[in-house]
């Protein structure tokens, strides 16, 4: 059973302190990258840092995904009225490529290199968070369940690390260092109280 903790002016479901995670990209080979039926979801900000790289990783970009930008740009609006990043036949993000078996992301693999000032969406990087907008403008942070992810579970597990440790960076790109450093002391109050493990 979980819960609603408030830190700062961010609801925060009790499983992203609870719930232990960490990618397995040997195992699951970036099968996140590929799967489901809708791209990641962005900003207008973010779509505007893809357009800026986009010159970069052009040539890294698969034939199928560079006719999906040019007809449609990098981003679309899905079913569920969201901003997504393109994709190719129905599930494959347009940014994806593939490296030694694994599903990479392109923009992640330019700024790594130094080559683009963009990483890559928020919402890539703070999965298996998933951020939810209310109608009153509070955020919500979810963590979301995919069964392609179990090796990521199983790993977290392993070595006992909570989904908000393992997405420390991310979460501190999103919320700022001093919100994460209150999300921490908010988890370590609720572990003495023994109202979390």
């Amino acid at each position: 059973m979980f819960s609603i903790i408030q830190v700062g002016d961010v609801l925060v479901s009790s499983e992203v302190l609870t719930e232990r995670f960490c990618c397995d990209l040997e195992a699951c080979h970036g099968e996140c990258c590929v799967e489901g039926d809708a791209g990641a979801p962005v900003t207008l900000d973010e779509v505007a840092a893809i357009e800026d790289a986009l010159d970069e990783v052009w040539p890294e970009l698969s034939a199928s995904a560079q006719a999906v930008i040019d007809r449609q740009g990098v981003a679309y609006t899905d079913v569920e009225g969201t901003l997504v990043t393109s994709i190719v036949g129905g599930k494959d993000c347009a940014f994806t490529c593939h490296d030694g078996g694994c599903c990479l992301c392109v923009l992640e693999r330019a700024w790594r290199a130094g080559r683009i000032r963009f990483c890559k969406p928020i919402s890539c990087a703070l999965y298996p968070i998933r951020e939810v907008q209310m109608s009153n403008g509070t955020i919500g942070l979810n963590y979301h369940r995919w069964d392609v992810c179990r090796e990521a579970v199983r790993k977290g597990r392993e070595i006992d690390l909570p989904v908000y440790k393992f997405l420390r960076g991310p979460l501190e790109r999103r919320f700022g260092a001093e919100w994460y450093a209150e999300l921490e002391e908010t988890a370590r109050e609720l572990k003495e109280q023994g109202v979390i493990k």
